[in-house]
Parts: C-alpha cells; sequence; structure tokens
C-alpha cells in the first residue's frame, strides 16, 4: 500500500506560503524605494485577498509610482526564492507520523523550484520516501494526467488499487487516476472546499481533517 499525498492545502495552508513570499517581497521594495514595510505588506494582501495573488505586484508597485515590468519582475523573483516560513497541519504532522511505516510519497503540481522549497521548509525531503512534483516532468504531465501516479506503481510495483492519493482539488485532482483504479481521499479545506463536482469526478472518500484517516479506512479503500 502506497499513502500519496497532495501538498498545497492539503498538508499545510499555501496562504501561509504566499503571506511568507509577501512579506520577502515587502523588504525588497523598501530597501529599494523607501516606503513602510509592513503598509506595503499589508496592501500585498489586500491586493491578493481581492483581485487574486497574480494583480499583486504590479498592483501595489503603481500605487508607490513605480511602473517597471522590470521590478515586477524582480518581485516574482524574490517571491519564489525567498526561504519559506510555514508549517504543516498538526493533522498532517499527526497523519504522517501515524503512518510512517508505510511508502509515503507526495505529487503537487506548481513550479519546481518553488515546490522543491516548500518541500524542504515542511521537513517533508526526510519524511518522503519520493516527492513527485509534476512539471519536472514537464506541463503535460501535471495534475489531471496520471503520469506521476503510474511513475509510483512502476517503480513500488504496485497495481492502482494499491495507491491512495489524498487531495484537495476535485477539479484536477482525481479526475485523471479514479477511472485507472486508484482510490482517493478529499480532505475538505482551502479554497475548493465547497467545490461541487459530479460523483464520477470526485474522490471515493470525503473527510474534514486527515485524522479521519485510519488502517481500517485505508484497507476498506484498496480491498473495495
Amino acid at each position: 500500500m502506497i499513502l500519496v499525498f497532495d501538498l498545497d492545502d492539503t498538508l499545510y495552508d499555501e496562504l501561509s506560503y504566499v503571506h511568507s513570499g509577501f512579506r520577502a517581497v515587502a523588504r525588497h521594495i523598501v530597501h529599494l524605494y523607501p516606503q513602510d514595510e509592513e503598509k506595503i505588506f499589508k496592501r500585498l494582501c489586500d491586493v491578493e485577498r481581492t483581485m487574486g495573488r497574480g494583480q499583486a505586484f504590479d498592483t501595489v508597485l503603481k500605487e508607490i509610482g513605480i511602473r517597471s515590468s522590470t521590478a515586477v519582475k524582480q518581485c516574482l523573483a524574490v517571491y519564489r526564492a525567498h526561504k519559506p516560513k510555514i508549517c504543516l497541519h498538526q493533522d498532517a504532522d499527526a497523519c504522517l507520523n501515524r503512518f510512517m511505516h508505510l511508502q509515503l510519497c507526495i505529487v503537487t503540481d506548481g513550479n519546481k523550484i518553488v515546490q522543491q522549497k516548500k518541500i524542504r521548509a515542511l521537513g517533508l525531503d526526510k519524511r518522503m520516501a519520493h516527492c513527485y512534483i509534476t512539471h519536472q516532468y514537464g506541463l503535460r504531465n501535471a495534475k489531471p494526467s496520471p503520469y506521476c501516479f503510474l511513475k509510483i506503481c512502476g517503480s513500488e510495483q504496485v497495481s492502482p488499487n494499491e495507491v491512495i492519493y489524498v487531495a484537495d482539488n476535485p477539479l484536477k485532482d482525481f479526475i485523471g487516476i479514479k477511472p485507472l483504479g486508484f482510490r482517493t481521499i478529499r480532505i475538505l479545506r482551502g479554497p475548493y472546499s465547497a467545490t461541487k463536482v459530479k460523483p464520477s469526478c470526485d474522490a471515493h472518500v470525503t473527510i474534514r481533517s486527515l485524522n479521519q484517516i485510519t488502517e481500517r479506512l485505508l484497507r476498506r479503500l484498496v480491498h473495495a
């Protein structure tokens, strides 16, 4: 049996990473352009909340009189390169400890450098047998592609029904692997907690806390 986890919003709060990056960017901005760091940080958070993180750097830089695409790119580089100050959800830490006797893996989408930094900051590089960042294998192999899950089957010599994936986004996490026989668990938290999809696209099991994952549940899924 292989227990596989998504990363963002499954094992930790992705917004904490965003805010960690915004803090680094705020320090970068005030180093080059005298401003109040706390005001810059809070304004970045405000824009993210109302307009989305993709608009944050451009909007805030323009507000302080900087209309340079180079400055925006520099902020993005700082954001991606910063050392994240993030931590696992308590139930995630407990879940990983509870199943440390199993083969544990991560399959996550996203910029490979950013995801690697998150994994190291959370100490998951030492707790997981393998961490698969889908973008390392090309964008075409990002979820919902089953590519990394099939790699797990190949490397561990197991069938799909012995691989259980725990994730939060029903729009992409389960639809590519469920028809192949992989077992799936959806955790209801993060921005997709209220997202509704048709049963064929949703996970086999839905939970509200990783504390609900038990040996009995895993065995029931594998032998379903």
